[in-house]
């Protein structure tokens, strides 16, 4: 068996949704969703991470939905040898 040791951040168990992506998701879904993240925070604080609180984690925490906003990038605005 391979143990690799390393330190383990809330990125690694979060799941980030695009607002498109969200939208999908119907109310206990959303609920779901919102219980399982905070519940991945929580468990990470109380084996001693001593990681921040994120924004994802804030907005899950005061009722927001906190989906993750697609940007659209024109053409126009990327440089000649990317196009």
């Amino acid at each position: 068996m391979n143990k690799s040791q390393g330190l383990v951040s809330f990125k690694d168990v979060s799941v980030n949704f695009t607002q498109a992506e969200g939208q999908w998701l119907d109310s206990a879904q959303k609920i779901l969703y919102r219980d399982v993240m905070l519940e991945n925070y929580s468990n990470l604080v109380s084996v001693g991470c001593l990681i921040s609180k994120t924004d994802v984690t804030s907005q899950l925490e005061q009722g927001e939905e906190p989906w993750i906003i697609e940007v659209e990038f024109s053409s126009q605005s990327l440089p000649d040898n990317i196009r």
